[in-house]
Formats: structure tokens, sequence, C-alpha cells
């Protein structure tokens, strides 16, 4: 089979051949259909992710496909089962054997694709929004990345939990995107003024940022007194260092989101949160936008417009 592994920390990723695993206790063996890429791929294949896999490591976080054989003690799936999982890694591979306890059962009315890369982006807006900055109704909430694969879900999220949303991201493409997506308003972040720009908008009580860097100050000063400050993601490429004392002026909050942490310390809350998630997608409530469906071959590419954050929601890899 096929796999796109990294041998050792600082190599280059490469598609490898290698033979097809056999599931251990608990595992079960799954055909792979499609994986979702995530800019934690990226973060991995240069040895700088917080959560790093032992090499060689086959990159793909999250994945779907079919159940083909079980591990010992494994019940409640069979063969042929539809799934969905969050590995951490061994998604960018013809087949694979990941924890039974990790699979979500993939409703007939979503595609292998969209459940490709459902989890890791929807599962990282609601946790955020919901359990972390208890968004309400009627609150204004700011995006930053808004057209990329995390940042449209948090856009339609919040359209849906019944926010003011506003939109921030690089070009009218990807303004259109998050409009379409529910944005009632939209700013370029490279707007020369994003600070007054933001606060003539009237600023926010949650601010939602997947990019970090040259976007954080221009977006804490619009963070309205009591809000709430979401770091998602330093897609920017910087991690930026926060003034404390404006936090005590504004009293305003900071809180970080790692959406796979809560598998070690709350699963239960990461578990309630994809049930209520599944349930808005089967009401047709949520509308997953995938911009780039590539085959396996083409994966280095796929990377590269990943880096380049030339993509609007996720893309995903076919096998």
């Amino acid at each position: 089979m096929r796999a796109y592994q990294i041998s050792k920390s600082g190599g280059e990723p490469a598609l490898v051949d290698i033979a097809v695993p056999a599931p251990a206790a608990g595992e079960v063996l799954i055909r792979i259909a499609a994986c979702g890429l995530n800019f934690a791929d990226l973060l991995i294949a240069k040895g700088k992710y917080q959560d790093m896999p032992p090499f060689p490591a086959t990159l793909g976080l999250e994945l779907a496909g079919t159940v083909a054989a079980l591990g010992e003690g494994v019940t409640g799936l069979a063969a042929g089962d539809r799934v969905a999982v969050y590995a951490g890694h061994g998604g960018l591979a013809e087949w694979g054997c990941f924890p039974a306890a990790r699979c979500l059962p993939v409703p007939d009315a979503m595609t292998m694709t969209e459940a490709a890369g459902f989890q890791i982006a929807y599962g990282t807006s609601h946790l955020a929004l919901d359990h972390a900055a208890r968004l309400k109704p009627g609150e204004t909430l700011l995006v930053t990345g808004a057209a990329g694969g995390v940042g449209l879900t948090a856009v339609e999220l919040g359209r849906l939990m019944g926010a003011r949303v506003i939109a921030c991201a690089r070009g009218a493409q990807k303004l259109e995107a998050a409009r379409a997506a529910g944005a009632h308003e939209v700013i370029d972040s490279d707007h020369p003024d994003l600070r007054g720009a933001l606060k003539a908008m009237g600023g926010a009580e949650v601010v939602y940022d997947t990019i970090g860097g040259p976007l954080f100050r221009p977006c804490l000063s619009a963070c309205r007194p009591g809000g709430r400050y979401l770091l998602i993601g330093f897609a920017g490429g910087e991690v930026q260092q926060i003034p404390a004392n404006h936090l005590l002026v504004k009293n305003i909050s900071v809180i970080g989101l790692y959406w796979g942490g809560y598998l070690a310390f709350d699963p239960a809350t990461l578990t309630g949160s994809l049930a209520q998630l599944m349930d808005w997608h089967a009401a047709g409530k949520l509308r997953p936008h995938v911009s780039h469906v590539m085959p396996l071959a083409d994966v280095a590419e796929a990377m590269e417009i990943l880096r380049a954050r030339r993509s609007t929601g996720k893309i995903v890899i076919t096998m």
C-alpha cells in the first residue's frame, strides 16, 4: 500500500510503499477512502507540532473509510461499516489500523469526502464557541482566517448559534466564501487600518483567531470589555506575545483551544459536541465546504496549497 510518510524530524515527506498492517487488540483495519488535510499536518512535517507521532510517521490527522477487519476484543463494529476517525496521524494512506474507540459512524447522508474533513474543523469551532467562549445569541463574533478549513466552520456555526458574525480574510474571493457561509459583515485582513475598521464595526464580544501574528493586536483592540479571545492557531507563522495589561483593563479572557486535547482530559464533552454537530448535519443545518479534492498522488501539491492558504474550506485527499 502507499502512504505519505516522514522518516525523521526535519525530513521531507514522501509517498512510500509499505505493508498493509494488521489490527492489534482494540483496533480496526480501515480501507481509507479520504483524508482531510489540516494545518497541523504542515507542523508535523516540520517536526514542530505539540503532539508529534513516532517516526516513521504517516501524516493525516482525520480520515473516513470502511472497516475491513476487527482486532481482538472489538465489539459494536462490523466489516463494511462506514466510519470517520480522528487518529492524529495515519490518514494519508490506503489502509490503516486505528483504535475502535475513535471510530465515529458516518451517516448515509454524509459523503466520505465530507466525513473525512468534518471532525476537526467543525469540532474545533463548536467546542470553542459553545463550550469555551459560551457564545450567546445577539453577541458579535469576529473570525480571522474566515475562509479557511476551520474559520469557515466558525462563521457557519456562529450564524447558526445566533451571533452577528464579522469575517476577516484576505481577498475578494475568500470574503465572498465567508459571506456565503453566513457572515453578516466582511473585512479584508490587509485593510490599511484594520484596528480602526474593526472598532468602527462595533468590535466583538468573542474573537476566534486562527491566524495570530500581525492580526492579534488589532483584533484584541476590537474585543469589547468582558470579551473572550479564542486562540485557535497561528497560521500567520508567529506566536504572539499577549499584553496582559490590556486583558486586565478590559476584563478580557484569552482561551486556548486544542480540540484533540479534550480526548485526554474531557472526552465526554468532545463526544457530545460531535453528536450535536452530526444532528445539525442530518437536519440540513450544516453545509461542509470542500474546495479541493485531490488524489493521493498529488498530496505534495495539496500540502503546498494548504501552506500558501490558497484554499477555501477543506482540502481532502482521496485514495
